[in-house]
């Protein structure tokens, strides 16, 4: 399997978290492992004051978990093992004292819409639909459920995990705060994100540590309940009916 690449790159205070994927900017396990790593990496680097988290530009932001693996999972050991790696980014992510703007061209399946919930602040084109497919498989979006319930709240949250065919467009994704902001292609989102990154690299970094702080008041328990989550996942995955829909 391929398993995608991540690079960063910080210039004046501003690192970009680049993550791809032949397969829609799918999310294989050694992917999501490198993904979470390299946030811890630029969390601890005294150089970087603000993270752009971007994919690849062709094709979706996020295709979300790589089927690939979904179908070679063995037991139920494997199965929470592959689903901590999307608890693992979101945790990281979560912990980092630096501000972390998505940056989203495309559309948002699954485990990605997890990541972007899990961001401070997205941006996205007016073309970034998103969707919660995890039911059409048979399982759920268990382990994202959290961040995303907490960014756009419970009952967009439920109408997202139960009408899990159907996509929403941006418009409503910005209305329900999962996107801070809309703009109307990849240029103008282009701009939108250095615009914003490099106000916030000339920012008071202390006062951003405490501001994520405070976005992150009440989500100590995750350590905890997403590993229960993805025990849940990894279980429902090896079911006949799950094993039918991937294939």
């Amino acid at each position: 399997m391929d398993p995608g690449h991540v690079s960063v790159e910080t210039i004046d205070g501003i690192s970009t978290i680049r993550f791809g994927h032949p397969k829609g900017n799918s999310l294989p396990g050694s992917l999501l492992a490198h993904i979470a790593s390299t946030i811890d990496a630029v969390a601890a680097d005294s150089a970087s004051r603000v993270i752009v988290l971007r994919s690849s530009d062709l094709g979706p932001f996020c295709a979300g978990a790589s089927f690939d693996e979904l179908r070679a999972i063995a037991d139920a050991a494997g199965g929470k093992e592959f689903f901590m790696g999307f608890a693992r980014v979101i945790l990281a992510m979560r912990r980092c004292p630096k501000i972390i703007i998505a940056r989203v061209h495309g559309k948002t399946v699954g485990g990605g819409v997890g990541i972007v919930a899990a961001a401070d602040y997205a941006i996205a084109t007016s073309n970034a639909s998103v969707r919660l497919s995890e039911l059409a498989v048979g399982i759920g979006p268990f382990v994202v459920g959290p961040v995303i319930e907490r960014k756009i709240g419970p009952g967009p949250f439920q109408a997202l995990a139960i009408d899990a065919t159907n996509w929403r467009d941006a418009t409503w994704a910005e209305r329900h705060g999962l996107f801070a902001q809309v703009v109307d292609d990849s240029g103008a989102l282009d701009e939108a994100v250095a615009a914003l990154a490099g106000q916030l690299a000339r920012s008071n970094p202390d006062a951003m540590a405490r501001l994520k702080q405070i976005f992150n008041e009440g989500t100590d328990h995750w350590a905890t309940l997403l590993p229960e989550r993805a025990a849940m996942s990894g279980t429902l995955v090896l079911s006949p009916f799950t094993r039918s829909a991937i294939g």
